[in-house]
């Protein structure tokens, strides 16, 4: 190995004093060490030799402290450190420095990678929440198909008792004919009148109905249920196909969906249900009339609903009460709403004298319709591609998906053409609630 003698030492000094301008303190090192006494050639040292001397002696000590003599595989990644370290603490100490270094950068790491693990599980229970929920929807499914089953084989009961009914007053009338007693006139006529009605009980024909006469009649409380939550006027309801959910739209801005259990009432039950799902239309305050609901429809499957209101949006829920997306092209009140039968395309009429034609999958409007010269009161489906649409212009129009111009147009009434009685109502309150809110 070589190594540098003091001539060598005191030149590169000489040298870097003179290049960095200290001139005097270069002239006094020159005459003390006796440079010009010294065999070195000047021309073969080049610029900042002294410096660069330095700066490879600290990257040997950095190096060294880098390395273990007890390590065969060397994987870590290579610490630096800093230069003042380097010329003030040896090399143990060096060499601990970094150890320590590494040791804090491995916890690092391991804190990452159990990051990293906490959010894999955290995945994995999202991924265990959504199948138990499906779980949930299917047993829910197979719990509506029991019931339906159930009341299926109810009703077959009650035919074959009204069946066994009928005979019963088959016989009794054969055995009547058989026994001849005098009878009184007016009990003769009676008679041959309810035999009349059991004839007809024989024979297929319409049951008679069993009229109250007395004025005390009433529908006993038990029988009744009352849905009490909304704040203002209900302007529409609708049941789910499978019968044990009721939506409700109000002037408070809201929507509602009842869960309506089977059976007769209790008195649990006498002041609404406890299980209802509240679809808010507002973002701050309650009082938004042009939020008011409107108009709403459940889809063949009864897994969503649409809702409309006099902001002139259309909203779609789940039957969980999760808003899905929000319809928004209107320029007026939606005042009807209709789901076609395969559930992919929703229909909305609108006081823009317009109707809309929706993609439930992507969220997007597929075809405006703006044949009508004044509000569009009521829309219905005759199959999944075409509908017909009726407005106060007192005509009614059918259109096909795809077609721009009416398939047919149908001209005739004097009045308002309208389906729904309370939708005059809707029209009239929207118009008022301006004059006055």
């Amino acid at each position: 190995m070589s190594s540098i003698t003091s001539v060598e030492l005191n030149y590169l000094v000489f040298r870097y004093l003179q290049e960095s301008g200290f001139t005097h303190a270069a002239f006094a090192l020159g005459y003390e060490a006796g440079i010009n006494k010294s065999p070195i050639d000047g021309n073969m040292v080049p610029p900042g030799a002294l410096i660069t001397f330095v700066q490879k002696g600290l990257q040997y000590l950095e190096l060294e402290a880098n390395l273990n003599s007890g390590d065969t595989d060397v994987d870590d990644d290579f610490a630096f450190v800093q230069p003042l370290d380097l010329i003030t603490k040896d090399v143990y100490e060096l060499q601990r420095m970094i150890k320590e270094k590494k040791e804090n950068l491995q916890k690092e790491r391991e804190k990452e990678k159990e990051k990293e693990k906490e959010k894999e599980k955290e995945k994995d229970k999202e991924s265990n929440r959504e199948r138990e929920r499906e779980r949930e929807r299917e047993r829910g499914r197979e719990r509506e198909k029991d019931r339906q089953e159930k009341e299926r084989e109810l009703e077959r009961d009650r035919e074959r008792i009204e069946k066994e009914k009928v005979r019963e007053k088959a016989k009794d009338k054969e055995k009547q004919h058989e026994e001849p007693v005098e009878r009184d006139p007016i009990k003769d006529r009676e008679e041959k009148s309810n035999v009349k009605h059991d004839d007809n009980e024989a024979c297929g024909g319409p049951e008679p109905m069993d009229v109250c006469t007395s004025l005390s009649c009433e529908i006993s409380s038990t029988d009744v249920t009352i849905l009490e939550g909304h704040a203002s006027e209900v302007f529409a309801c609708a049941w789910s196909p499978t019968g044990s959910l009721l939506a409700s739209g109000s002037g408070d801005s809201t929507a509602r969906i009842w869960t309506i259990a089977d059976g007769p009432c209790t008195s649990s039950m006498q002041n609404g249900p406890s299980n209802v799902l509240v679809l808010k239309h507002f973002k701050g305050r309650t009082n938004e009339k042009s939020k008011d609901v409107t108009t709403l429809d459940w889809n063949g499957e009864g897994t969503l609903l649409a809702t409309g209101s006099y902001d002139g949006q259309a909203r779609i829920w789940g039957r969980d009460g999760e808003l899905r997306s929000t319809l928004n092209k209107h320029k007026g009140p939606v005042f009807s709403l209709k789901w076609n039968k395969k559930g992919d395309y929703l229909l909305s009429g609108s006081v823009d004298k317009t109707a809309i034609v929706w993609d439930v999958k992507t969220g997007e409007w597929k075809q405006q319709y703006d044949f009508h010269t004044a509000p569009t009161l009521d829309v219905d489906w005759r199959n999944n591609n075409s509908f017909a649409t009726c407005s106060t212009d007192t005509m009614i129009y059918v259109c096909k998906i795809g077609e721009s111009h009416p398939v047919k147009a149908f001209a005739g009434h004097q009045v308002f053409v309208c389906a729904l009685n309370n939708v005059l109502f809707f029209y009239f309150s929207f118009f008022f609630s301006f004059l006055f809110f």
